[in-house]
């Protein structure tokens, strides 16, 4: 589903994915079954599913509820941010960038492990979770997978400027650095939705 190579019409039946992945069906069922509460997955009239479409106004969505949860968090961390935190920050935003993402799984896994180790730094576990179930979310719209080269790098940029707003101590100044980074990513993802 991240990567695209499912596409949004193919059906999904349990026995198919079993084999496929040489495991029961039981916890295929059970997968597939989650993936359909978590409004990943949409059930068909022949026992299968498919994913569900997603719009425009669905990545609109995803990214506006990012803006709040990550653009408090960086708030937050703004507020409490000493120079510790700070160069662990920053080692981590620069061992991230340095990664040469060949594919959009390390380009994925690098972003994410970027802006939860912003979130996790608040010490605040209610918002790890909400980032997690929203990252999460976001898998699922397999995105990532129609981006081109030149969008992954353009994504990944930005870090440095969100450590130095977080350093500033100043959160709003943090809060909308984060907005406007993410901003910046949902016009990536809309360009690469209407490329489908």
């Amino acid at each position: 589903m991240q990567n695209g190579s499912i596409a949004p019409t193919e059906r999904l039946h349990q026995e198919r994915l079993a084999d496929m992945l040489n495991v029961s069906r039981t916890p295929v069922r059970e997968a597939l079954l989650r993936l359909e509460q978590d409004g990943i997955l949409i059930s068909t009239s022949n026992g299968g599913f498919e994913l569900r479409p997603i719009s425009e106004s669905d990545v609109a969505d995803i990214y506006k509820t990012r803006e709040a949860i990550e653009g408090y968090s960086a708030g937050l961390l703004a507020e409490k941010a000493n120079p510790e935190l700070i160069a662990d920050l920053r080692r981590l935003v620069l061992a991230q960038e340095s990664l040469k993402c060949a594919n959009t799984q390390e380009f994925y896994d690098a972003n994410k492990t970027i802006h939860r180790g912003i979130v996790a730094a608040t010490g605040n576990n209610y918002l790890l979770e909400m980032f997690d179930a929203m990252w999460n979310r976001a898998l699922s719209v397999q995105i990532f997978g129609q981006m081109k080269d030149r969008h992954l790098a353009l994504s990944l940029t930005g870090h440095i400027e969100l450590c130095d707003a977080i350093e500033s101590h100043s959160f709003s100044g943090a809060f909308d650095a984060m907005r406007r980074h993410i901003a910046d990513g949902f016009e990536l993802q809309v360009a690469a939705l209407n490329a489908r």
